[in-house]
């Protein structure tokens, strides 16, 4: 396995939380556009910004979504990360935010 990479994503929005939510993941996750080349299993420390809130929140996450750069159709180059069960508060947030609007089939980054 290589080293840990850092990435840093600041989500403006809900409807952009919304679309990089990954809810169907045991513990959570979260796309994270990138052009750069990451593997599957490989650990990333993500500092994570959601919407209306300026903390950065430290969460370290296992690669299990690819989107190559040149990813054909609509989608976009980048990774999704599952949360580890410590990042469980991060999770608990996120859904928070997003009450009422996960079972609603919006489109999404990864499916």
């Amino acid at each position: 396995m290589s080293g840990q990479k850092a990435l840093s994503l600041t989500i403006q929005d809900l409807p952009t939380l919304l679309s990089a939510y990954m809810p169907s993941l045991q513990r959570g996750g979260i796309f994270v556009p990138t052009r750069e080349r990451y593997t599957l299993d490989q650990e990333v420390l993500l500092l994570l910004t959601l919407p209306g809130d300026e903390e950065r929140y430290p969460v370290t996450g296992q690669v299990v979504w690819v989107s190559p750069p040149g990813v054909t159709g609509r989608r976009v180059p980048g990774i999704g990360l599952h949360f580890r069960d410590e990042d469980q508060g991060v999770r608990n947030h996120i859904e928070t935010l997003l009450a009422g609007q996960l079972d609603k089939g919006a489109p999404t980054y990864t499916l």
